[in-house]
């Protein structure tokens, strides 16, 4: 499936003559048209249609949702229906004779379990799990390549037609920083000492599964509580504020008030249905958001805001000026660096790492000869790695466990990269069929990694905060981006949304800020109070999203979304930066110890 932009609908909606000025409205069709999977094309067509005969209605984000409640999901119903019948009615192919044939060898198998073979019978040996007799299951261990061999996943898989076409490989679509001249390679020294660890040390960091589905409304409404007492004590020393007033008490003067912005209803919030809930210490009460004598302003459900205004009946607060939360400082490292340290080159990936219509690995054996020819000193990869929205998982498919699948992807990536000697971090996605469906997510486990594999891998939770020779990254797999722009209302702030986003996450000190979080978002809230929280500023954040791939410094820290290495069928983008720490700072600023970065097409 080529990729769905909002300026792929805005262009398919002036053909048909339909406005739309609204980037809510745009917004609320390129979800639908990603969850759903249907080209831009297609959802204008059927919005067309469902438009012409209900006397042509407007395109407003209610009609939207109208639309998707009567056309969109009746339509994924109707292609379950399909594929079940499909599946049923297929007739027998050469990969169904091959399974009739498997089963019938298993069953022989069986027989001779059960009986003792004549002598000098030319049956096969009886096979176990731990003994397997294919030669072919043998051959598969002599190369990531053949680990990655599709047949081994799948009876039907074939090579990618649209991948192995795909055109500009290599070619380098962003740039930041001072990127002429720039040696992309690691150091000289094989995995020359770079010093990895989580921020917040093994014992206060998330390092196993936990249980949950056990919290308590009472307990989510502590942490949201916590949370704003916290970000209103940065705003009082900041702004130096003695207390605030409670938000529902009339008063005929001027008052400051500390809430969280939340939505008068279920539906997606407007400017006319912003609501501000304080915390218990300023009475716990909600209170109306008249925003019309702002001249700016950015809000989403969820934010923590400091308001200046008039509430002279306690029944609505007329805003007249919006304070943004106030960042965490950076991160100050007591080692003192050396001036002739060499730059150290991180590589990072966001998965999926196979085409929407293949269970082949290409993209990622790709992947691992760009790491092989660059040899950075660190590859930071993120999941998914078998992707939960891959079509032939979707459809049952695949001949393999999950976990078998997962198990050879990284066996192939940790050998395929040890002449390299990169360490290397792997953060698990909400999106991976085999982990736990959990938000924040425990990493993963490899028990079957050697002793020196292990030496070189990290596993980490998402999300996370690293500390990578004294220049900390913050990860996350999670596609806050797109979640936020979805929900995010603003007026008078410029266009760049994602820089308004990533601001937010600063300023909110959140690696997820949005409450109520989007239903694919399973979240554990005492959880996320520990350990989805940013416990300072990074250097480097690391946010793939599906939206597209650019990399900026919103407020000193550079933000970085290297899209995903496949994009439906055709290949997509990774990233690739070089970092010192800074020596000294310029003039009193601080010196952002990435040098150079770019995104670049796999």
């Amino acid at each position: 499936m080529a990729q769905v932009t909002g300026e792929s609908l805005k262009s398919e909606l002036d053909v048909f003559g339909i406005p739309c000025q609204d980037d809510s409205v745009l917004d609320k069709m390129l979800e639908q048209c990603i969850c759903n999977r249907i080209q831009a094309y297609d959802m204008v067509l059927e919005w067309v249609a469902y438009s012409s005969t209900n006397n042509g209605l407007n395109l407003t984000l209610d009609t939207l949702e109208q639309f998707e409640h009567e056309v969109l999901n009746k339509r994924n119903k109707f292609k379950q229906v399909l594929r079940k019948e499909e599946t049923h009615n297929r007739t027998r192919d050469i990969h169904t004779i091959q399974d009739l044939i498997k089963v019938e060898e298993e069953e022989e198998n069986l027989l001779d379990a059960y009986s003792t073979p004549a002598k000098g019978s030319q049956k096969r040996a009886l096979t176990t799990p731990e003994n397997p007799h294919s030669k072919r299951s043998a051959a598969l261990l002599a190369s990531p390549g053949l680990l990655l061999s599709p047949s081994s996943f799948s009876p039907s898989a074939t090579p990618s037609q649209k991948y192995s076409q795909r055109g500009g490989k290599g070619e380098v679509v962003v740039t930041f920083g001072a990127v002429q001249g720039t040696r992309w390679a690691g150091r000289k020294a094989l995995g020359a000492g770079v010093q990895l660890e989580l921020l917040e040390g093994p014992e206060d960091s998330l390092r196993c599964s936990y249980k949950y589905m056990f919290q308590r409304l009472r307990d989510v409404r502590n942490v949201l509580t916590e949370k704003i007492e916290e970000l209103g004590d940065g705003f009082r020393s900041h702004f130096n504020i003695e207390e605030f007033s409670p938000v529902s008490l009339p008063a005929q003067d001027s008052i400051t008030v500390l809430g969280q912005v939340c939505c008068d209803s279920n539906g997606k919030l407007n400017a006319h249905s912003v609501l501000l809930e304080a915390g218990p210490e300023q009475g716990g009460q909600q209170v109306p958001v008249d925003l019309s004598e702002l001249k700016e302003y950015s809000l989403f459900p969820g934010q923590v805001v400091m308001m200046e205004g008039m509430n002279t009946t306690g029944r609505k607060l007329m805003a007249s000026k919006l304070y943004e939360g106030v960042p965490l400082p950076f991160y100050t490292s007591e080692v003192k660096t050396e001036m002739d340290e060499e730059p150290m080159t991180v590589l990072v990936a966001c998965g999926p790492y196979t085409p929407s219509d293949s269970l082949t690995f290409d993209p990622l054996l790709d992947l691992i000869s760009v790491i092989v020819r660059d040899r950075p000193d660190v590859c930071l990869l993120l999941g998914p790695f078998v992707d939960s929205r891959h079509e032939q998982i979707e459809k049952a498919q695949v001949t393999e466990t999950f976990d078998a699948i997962f198990s050879r992807c990284m066996e192939s990536i940790v050998d395929g990269t040890k002449s390299v000697g990169c360490r290397l971090v792997f953060v698990p996605s909400q999106r991976d069929i085999h982990h736990h469906f959990i938000y924040p997510q425990p990493p993963f486990t490899l028990p079957n990694l050697s002793k020196d594999q292990a030496q070189r891998v990290t596993l980490v939770p998402d999300p996370c905060t690293l500390l990578i020779d004294g220049v900390t990254f913050g990860l996350t797999s999670t596609d806050i981006l797109f979640h936020m722009g979805a929900e995010e209302i603003s007026c008078g702030t410029g266009s760049d949304r994602f820089s308004r986003i990533l601001k937010h996450m600063l300023t909110q000190r959140s690696y997820y800020p949005l409450y109520p979080p989007v239903e694919e978002v399973n979240m554990d809230y005492e959880k996320f109070q520990s350990f989805g929280q940013m416990p300072l500023t990074p250097d480097v954040l690391i946010i793939p999203s599906e939206l597209r791939y650019f990399v900026k410094d919103v407020i000193g820290c550079v933000c970085v979304n290297p899209g995903r290495l496949t994009k439906g069928q055709v290949g997509g983008t990774y990233s690739r930066l070089l970092i010192q720490r800074s020596a000294a700072s310029d003039n009193g600023r601080r010196v952002s110890p990435c040098l150079a970065a770019q995104v670049v097409k796999i």
